[in-house]
């Protein structure tokens, strides 16, 4: 072989290994990393055992409650001020829970307020335009209805609010910022709170809750333990709108005297006792002579407290007042104040006899009247 075909062989031969061992020192780390490297796996799974007691029973609870809470779009009617076509929109979102197997929807009053329409959507996907029935603002109480016919889910099973512990376990089933049934748990934090609604007045006797309910809640149940519908989720106390651990329920006692009205006549009458009263003036008059009650003001003819006899204040000569009958009680139940005279009737009918306590010059008196029904 010629010399040069030989050197130029050693030339070739000498260059391939120095790229070989340039090559094998810049692939070095990677292959003694990949020669290295523990071989990644999933880990076994432990077995988990056991739900809990307390977690069966929620899951159950759950499961049992899904299927009659619904989620309530409501519709506005805008028209196009170019096209002058009438449209609807969606006004706002919440919450509701099938009454009965008629297809009666019960939700707050103030998530259809003002509404042109509503659709309700059942937690089978199913969606039915629904129709008012009637409303009760003084409770935040509303009742629609759909036409689901034989298909309707069943209703949740009725429990007692009157009966209620501070502490008991509660559960809320609802659609919270549009998130479709969705469930809080917490306790009864506490009973008979007072919340003034967006008339001017106050909505009272309301289960005070630290269950989340954040907006979209409004209208959904709340539950006890059993599964058992103790309350209707109406609102929350946060400057900020969402929950803050503090939220209101109208009791199941005064749902389940509401809404079969409502079912019935398309609004809910109040009983009265046929007499006039002014808050601030009944304020001033407590103060000023020393005496809490309702103070009557005036009576109307021909009214259940005109035909009890009840007497009412009058003007005297020297710009002063005088006192008539001042209201202290209905049956068991004590009034303070204008407020909680409307408390204290709520619970009666309209015709129902009730025991009316007055203070009279100064003496403590007890009338017995029929109710009247109010405007």
């Amino acid at each position: 072989m010629p010399n040069d075909t030989r050197f130029l062989l050693r030339l070739l031969a000498i260059t391939a290994a120095i790229l070989l061992l340039v090559l094998t020192w810049r692939e070095l780390p990677l292959i003694e990393a990949e020669w290295l490297a523990p071989r990644a796996s999933p880990r076994p799974v432990e077995p988990r055992g056991d739900l809990a007691a307390d977690e069966r029973s929620t899951i159950a609870l759950f499961e049992n409650s899904r299927d009659s809470v619904v989620f309530i779009t409501t519709l506005e009617r805008v028209v196009n001020p170019w096209t002058r076509n009438a449209l609807q929109v969606t006004r706002g979102t919440g919450s509701g829970f099938v009454w009965d197997r008629l297809g009666h929807i019960v939700t707050n009053n103030h998530v259809i307020a003002g509404a042109s329409g509503a659709t309700v959507r059942l937690a089978d996907g199913r969606a039915f335009n629904a129709t008012l029935v009637g409303t009760s603002p003084d409770h935040d109480l509303a009742v629609l209805r759909i036409g689901v016919g034989g298909g309707a889910p069943a209703p949740l099973p009725i429990g007692s609010s009157h009966d209620l512990r501070v502490g008991q376990k509660v559960f809320a089933i609802g659609n919270p910022f549009g998130l479709d049934w969705t469930l809080t748990t917490g306790i009864v934090s506490a009973l008979n709170r007072e919340l003034a609604d967006e008339r001017g007045g106050a909505i009272q006797g309301l289960i005070q809750t630290d269950a989340a309910i954040n907006p979209g809640n409004s209208g959904g149940p709340l539950l006890d333990s059993a599964g058992r519908l103790i309350g209707v989720n109406t609102a929350i106390y946060s400057p900020s709108g969402a929950s803050a651990g503090i939220g209101f329920a109208v009791p199941v006692d005064t749902v389940n005297r509401v809404v079969p009205r409502l079912i019935a006549t398309g609004r809910y009458v109040r009983p009265t006792l046929g007499i006039r009263t002014e808050p601030q003036i009944n304020d001033a008059l407590a103060q000023r002579f020393g005496i809490e009650g309702v103070f009557v003001l005036d009576v109307a003819p021909g009214s259940a407290a005109d035909k009890a006899g009840l007497r009412a204040a009058e003007p005297t000569p020297g710009g002063g007042v005088r006192i008539g009958d001042v209201v202290l009680a209905i049956g068991d139940r004590p009034v303070r104040q204008v407020a909680e005279l409307g408390a204290a009737l709520d619970p009666f009918e309209p015709g129902q006899q009730v025991r009316v306590t007055i203070l009279r010059d100064g003496q403590r008196l007890e009338v017995n009247l029929a109710l009247d029904a109010g405007p």
